[in-house]
């Protein structure tokens, strides 16, 4: 090839993660006809955040999380969030179902299992408030199955692992949704990935750095180094999508579109504990959330989870935060100090200003010992045995900083799509719930950057196809939510005394 050939896409996706794995199958179905490419930085796709030991594999469906229903002065419970992340979960597992249907997965059990979502608190004031919350929620048709219990023999029935040796006058509580769900998406996106190359025009590639993105009249340059050969190439996209987890960032500002701007991120890392002893795994099935401690971040809720790896069951509680430079776990300590520019340097600073606690927090578990670690799992597992668990390192998460007119910065816990005002790119930045609610996400990005294609008679009968019902839907009719989400958990065999439907 010359030196100023160049090859012709129409989309460009930057990391094989589950993002940019989800974006693309979903694009291809939505018109066969595109021509598009998946760049991946490490030598396959799924090593960073989709990588099964990186997460905790929750499917989130606002059933267990206590942080999606924030209590407010007046001391009612705001629902809305799990509401929406619940639904967007359902719009998840739509997508899923289709897909196996046309044979995209060998089978649903080798990315997701049913494992039940419980809440726990301990003392008088978490009683009350999951009381309330269990409350607000069931008055939804959503959360309409979800139980709650202060009997301790309830309790020992959900929860065997939990309720031995703990003390019999601590006050305790807990809720219990038994179609929650555990996600390999390492997994889901390897098949993904598999499914994708073997459509027409469609290719992986990795071990490709991203070393330039320049905008022109026919869309984006893309400039790639082939980390095995060295060799350099050059690519013409109509749309880039940068879904390069924590390495979104970098790539946004490489870009330099000016909505772009202003952005900065906060890299925390993260560490399980994890068990594989059997005779400890058996006696605990189900993911169980607990409240974070007062000051402490969202990111700090913990929870002891049951975990399905490759058909095989662990245990995994956490998270330990920790800090790192990095914004990838296969990145380099002078990730955020690169990131650095003129037009986030503000938002950046009022952010370190105005959280000191997550700076305290964060230097705490730095520093805190292995006993320690022990010790808050205590508070799940009275009766552990420390030689059954050992350290397990998870991976970075890049929080969102961002401009705020009245404190200069907000740091930002969640999802935040930034597109270019005439769709021709958009990153994707943040954090949780991302994979679970991937679907409904590049939904949004489709909308916002492909409006006309959106409303098409085409594109419109191949959503109508995919999604029976769309998240708004949902979240309005019950009938229609009871039977779509009957539907999807019977395909995807989450529902196993159910015969799988046609």
């Amino acid at each position: 090839m010359a030196q100023n050939d160049y090859e012709t896409v129409d989309v460009v996706l930057v990391g094989a993660g589950i993002m940019s794995a989800t974006l693309a199958v979903l694009m291809k179905e939505l018109d066969p006809n595109l021509k598009l490419e998946v760049v991946e930085l490490m030598a396959s796709g799924a090593i960073e955040s989709s990588y099964p030991w990186n997460n905790a594999g929750t499917g989130h469906a606002g059933l267990c999380e206590l942080n999606y229903t924030p209590e407010a002065k007046d001391g009612s419970i705001d629902i809305k969030k799990s509401v929406t992340i619940n639904t967007q979960f359902e719009e998840s597992k739509q997508f899923w179902a289709y897909l196996l249907g046309k044979g995209a997965f060998a089978s649903p059990k080798s990315f997701i299992s049913p494992v039940p979502h419980l809440s726990f608190v301990r003392g008088h004031e978490g009683i009350a408030f999951l009381k309330k919350r269990f409350a607000a929620l069931t008055q939804h048709h959503a959360f309409a199955a979800m139980e709650y219990t202060e009997d301790r023999a309830t309790m020992a029935e959900w929860m065997p692992l939990m309720m031995p040796g703990r003390d019999p006058n601590e006050p305790v509580a807990a809720t219990r949704v038994l179609d929650g769900t555990d996600v390999n998406f390492g997994a889901l996106t390897t098949q993904l990935l598999d499914y994708l190359r073997n459509q027409p025009n469609a290719k992986v590639k990795c071990s490709q750095k991203v070393v330039g993105l320049k905008r022109n009249d026919q869309g984006w340059r893309v400039s790639i180094k082939d980390q095995q050969s060295g060799g350099n190439r050059e690519i013409q996209a109509k749309f880039v999508f940068l879904g390069a987890g924590g390495g979104a960032l970098p790539l946004l500002q490489m870009s330099g579109i000016p909505e772009g701007k202003g952005y900065g991120g906060f890299p925390v890392s993260g560490q399980w504990l994890r068990c594989d002893n059997p005779e400890v795994v058996k006696r605990h099935q189900a993911k169980v959330y607990s409240q974070a401690e007062v000051g402490s971040p969202p990111m700090s809720v913990p929870h002891l989870d049951t975990r399905v790896v490759d058909g095989k069951k662990s245990l995994l509680f956490g998270p330990y935060a920790g800090f790192s430079t990095k914004f990838l776990r296969h990145g380099s300590l002078l990730d955020l100090p690169l990131s650095v520019r003129p037009n986030n340097i503000g938002p950046m600073l009022a952010v370190a200003r105005d959280n000191f606690d997550l700076t305290r927090y964060l230097i705490k578990e730095v520093m805190q010992s292995e006993e320690k670690r022990l010790n808050t799992l205590r508070n799940f597992y009275p009766e552990l045995k420390a030689e059954d668990w050992r350290l397990e390192m998870a991976g970075q998460r890049v929080q969102i900083i961002k401009k705020d007119p009245k404190h200069g910065g907000i740091l930002q816990f969640g999802t935040e799509l930034v597109a270019a005002h005439d769709g021709s790119i958009a990153a994707l930045l943040g954090a949780s719930p991302g994979a679970s609610v991937t679907v409904s996400i590049m939904l949004d990005l489709l909308r916002r950057c492909f409006p006309e294609q959106t409303k098409s008679a085409q594109w419109s009968r191949k959503l109508d196809e995919i999604f029976p019902a769309m998240g708004d839907v949902l979240a309005a009719d019950a009938e229609r939510y009871r039977e779509v989400q009957t539907r999807s958990d019977t395909l995807l065999q989450l529902r196993e005394n159910e015969p799988a439907m046609a």
